[in-house]
């Protein structure tokens, strides 16, 4: 059976999130489904081997050594919320699994403060098992890290800043520990730290996160299509009084994101990361959108974290150099470079209740049709409301 060996095996930006919303929405509840984007086949006895390991997540707590380092190097996270963490233990109940065949489902419910915490460790789970069920073996762990190695010391000499952002669709632990050890050991001032917390606390180095899509995504089943990036910025400003201030500006397109994202926010973000759609459009959008603000684009940061590879990462970085700030998150190609076809899954928040009203479907609206997901009527609500071809 596979166990995760500690409760911050996740990304930043999922305890980030988490405190928000336990500040701002303690009483919100959501929904989660795992979406299969690769229509991957699942072996027998798939569903009853991540039932296990789930149930086994019940026992993981944050330890005192791990609560003083967050208190060390992320003092904006108050001392209720790591004490609140410190208590806080996964309810396996809040999520079903189910198999039918080769096809694989699964599903999370619950207070969305609690629930938040399930969608990257069950990713990471789901792709390791695979692995391991379908007897994929991987390359060696010499092989393993001279490929990282090699990675990074080209990165080192493009002069650019590389994190590793590579916890969800990791081949296993294993590998993802190998990887961020190598990174570190060969990266220098190159790598700036991981998004995955666990990793960061035994690698000494800087955990990398602010926020994701369903901090939009909710704001919108509360407020409106018209009123979620800007609330959800203000918000998020409100929480965090300028630190982790890189603005994430795909949820319900860039073009959408861009004409809410003004003087005031411009100003008090580092800037944004991009996600989806070619990333030297978006590059030149946000040089634009500065420029047109009087705010000089090279005052800011674009942090890249959209499939990247050493190839896209050379030529985002030679459009982007002396012009705007840049950093680049690198998951899968780092992660799950080890000789196998990487899994295309994803888990995506689908319901929201806000306190006192309905549940609501939730989309995303990517810069790439087709990573848009969600309900298609609430789509073609959100596309009319936001004047979205």
């Amino acid at each position: 059976m596979i166990k995760l060996p500690s409760l911050l095996d996740n990304d930043f930006y999922k305890f980030t999130m988490q405190n928000g919303v336990i500040k701002l929405f303690p009483r919100a509840k959501a929904k989660y489904e795992f979406i299969n984007r690769g229509k991957h086949r699942f072996p027998p006895g798939f569903a009853a081997a991540l039932r296990e390991a789930v149930d086994n997540m019940s026992l993981l707590k944050l330890t005192t050594d791990e609560k003083q380092f967050l208190a060390k190097n992320c003092p904006f996270l108050d001392p209720t919320y790591l004490d609140f963490l410190q208590g806080y233990c996964y309810n396996p109940d809040e999520v079903i699994i189910r198999q039918t065949e080769e096809n694989l489902q699964v599903s999370i419910e619950g207070y969305w403060y609690r629930a938040i915490l399930w969608e990257v460790p069950l990713m990471a789970l789901i792709s390791e098992l695979y692995y391991q069920l379908v007897q994929a073996q991987p390359e060696s762990d010499k092989t393993i890290s001279e490929k990282t190695k090699a990675k990074i010391e080209k990165y080192t000499e493009l002069g650019v800043s590389v994190a590793d952002f590579g916890t969800r669709r990791r081949h296993s632990f294993h590998v993802h520990s190998l990887v961020v050890e190598t990174l570190k050991k060969f990266g220098g001032k190159t790598f700036v730290g991981t998004s995955n917390v666990y990793l960061a606390f035994l690698n000494k180095t800087k955990p990398i996160g602010t926020h994701a899509h369903e901090w939009f995504m909710f704001h919108a089943a509360k407020y409106g299509f018209k009123m979620a990036n800007a609330v959800a910025l203000e918000n998020w400003t409100n929480v965090y009084r300028g630190d982790l201030g890189i603005a994430l500006s795909d949820t319900y397109t860039t073009e959408a994101f861009f004409q809410q994202f003004d003087k005031k926010f411009s100003k008090l973000f580092d800037g944004v990361r991009h996600d989806s759609g070619d990333p030297v459009e978006f590059a030149q959008k946000t040089i634009k959108h500065y420029s047109s603000l009087g705010i000089d684009p090279s005052s800011k940061t674009i942090i890249f974290s959209d499939a990247l590879n050493y190839e896209k990462v050379k030529k985002i970085a030679a459009f982007c150099a002396k012009k705007i700030g840049m950093s680049f998150g690198i998951g899968t190609n780092l992660t799950n470079d080890v000789g196998l076809n990487p899994l295309n899954i994803v888990i995506k928040m689908t319901e929201a209740l806000p306190e006192d009203q309905q549940w609501q479907n939730v989309i995303k609206l990517s810069d790439e049709p087709g990573k848009h997901t969600g309900n298609l009527e609430a789509i073609a609500l959100a596309k009319k409301i936001l004047n979205i071809e």
